[in-house]
């Protein structure tokens, strides 16, 4: 057996992961731990707010979710008492034992498996410390566990066994060094079950960032006249490279007809995780001199990649936001004029236009130069020394007054000076 604990912002992000895979057959909730009633008599909503209203005891804990894979070995096809009975020990034995926690069968892969949702908060509002629990308990419950219910153990064991068993590692996808339908196949495993899109663009949005593209084909093309869909990989240019591989191909039939399903679910599922990433943009255009290359980089420290879409000459067009934390994919102008990418050009020119005039009213008046000129530190401000140089150049006046100008001066008489004669 093979333990993969993750934690994350969002039990509701987690629940519905889980609950997507119901709606589409290849999971089922089977039964669940510390719940009023048994899960199949509670309704999704009743299931999910269990654990919503105990994580709202401590508003502090930012990252409350949890989500654990037990994974077994390909032969290994117990019955869901069993899988339950696992379920439980494993989390009496990592400290999980009190929390409430949902129990769900995947039917997705090539080796059974069951995820665990549950959350980090405990009755009392305490949190459960988590660190280094992977190494430590979760290393031991799963040797405990193995011994006690004669599982395969995953020390010991073949090693292409074991490679069923870990979890898939998704990197980019470079083209010659790895078989190209197994390097996209895993990549698609973890990124359509998980980001929440809705159009195919925004599907591409998240595949680009690992060197993958879903292609309809042309308008005029066989393809798309079919409603066919290819993935191909792209190389550093964004080029596709190599032959493309129908989507019917692989396992899990990512089809067009199944993308089209996927985005009547995500659709609906956006509204909180589009709060999260407009805070994260305007928090950045906070700051002064913002330009696209700074507001990238942010957003990136952030965890949300932002896709930019040029033209062949260079011009931005348009910009999706890919946000890891929610998996939530959004095109800026479905966002809102301001994050479109008009708005955000717009912004950032405003930005460096008030910087600017900062810059201008904060000068330095008082450092004059021998000719009487300010003197200015930037470059920017070598226009305004010169248009104030001519304004403050001294200009030479004559002495001569027009006789019409001139006052003349009164004599004035001397007191008692014609009577003394």
């Amino acid at each position: 057996m093979v333990a993969v604990i993750k934690t994350g912002h969002s039990v509701r992000s987690v629940f519905h992961y889980n609950e997507n895979k119901v709606k589409e057959g290849a999971a089922q909730c089977i039964g669940e731990g510390n719940y009023p009633a048994a899960a199949n008599e509670l309704s999704a909503a009743m299931r999910l707010n269990r654990l919503l209203l105990q994580n709202a005891l401590n508003g502090r804990v930012k990252r409350n979710s949890v989500h654990i894979s037990l994974n077994f070995h390909p032969s290994e096809k117990y019955a869901d008492e069993k899988l339950l009975k696992i379920a439980d020990a494993y989390m009496q034995k990592i400290g999980f034992g009190e929390q409430p926690y949902l129990v769900y069968r995947h039917e997705d892969a090539g080796h059974p498996h069951i995820h665990l949702v549950s959350i980090k908060v405990r009755e009392d509002g305490s949190r459960i410390d988590m660190q280094n629990i992977g190494k430590n308990q979760s290393e031991t419950a799963r040797k405990e566990i193995e011994k006690q219910f004669n599982l395969v153990r995953a020390e010991g064991s073949k090693a292409e066994d074991n490679a069923l068993l870990k979890p898939i590692a998704v990197g980019k996808v470079s083209y010659g060094k790895t078989a190209s339908k197994k390097a996209i196949s895993g990549v698609l495993s973890s990124v359509l079950f998980n980001y929440k899109y809705s159009s195919l663009a925004e599907l591409n949005a998240v595949l680009q960032l690992y060197n993958i593209k879903a292609d309809r084909g042309g308008e005029g093309s066989r393809i798309f006249k079919a409603g066919g869909l290819v993935y191909r990989i792209l190389d550093k240019e964004g080029k596709a490279i190599g032959v493309p591989i129908k989507a019917s191909d692989f396992a899990m039939k990512p089809t067009l007809a199944f993308l089209e399903k996927r985005y009547v679910l995500n659709s609906s599922e956006k509204t909180f995780e589009k709060r999260r990433i407009k805070t994260e943009v305007d928090t950045v255009f906070l700051s002064k001199n913002v330009d696209m290359d700074r507001l990238v980089f942010e957003l990136r420290k952030e965890g949300i990649d932002t896709v930019l879409r040029k033209s062949d000459t260079g011009q931005l067009y348009g910009i999706t936001y890919v946000d890891h934390i929610t998996k939530c994919v959004l095109n800026g102008s479905m966002m809102g004029k301001n994050y479109s990418a008009k708005g955000i050009l717009e912004r950032c020119f405003e930005t460096v236009k008030t910087q600017e005039i900062s810059k201008v009213k904060k000068m330095q008046c008082h450092d004059i130069s021998e000719h009487g000129i300010p003197v200015f530190e930037s470059a920017s401000q070598g226009l305004s020394a010169k248009v104030l140089g001519e304004l403050f150049k001294p200009e030479w006046q004559s002495d001569n007054l027009p006789g019409a100008l001139r006052r003349k001066r009164r004599r004035r008489k001397k007191r008692g000076g014609s009577e003394l004669n």
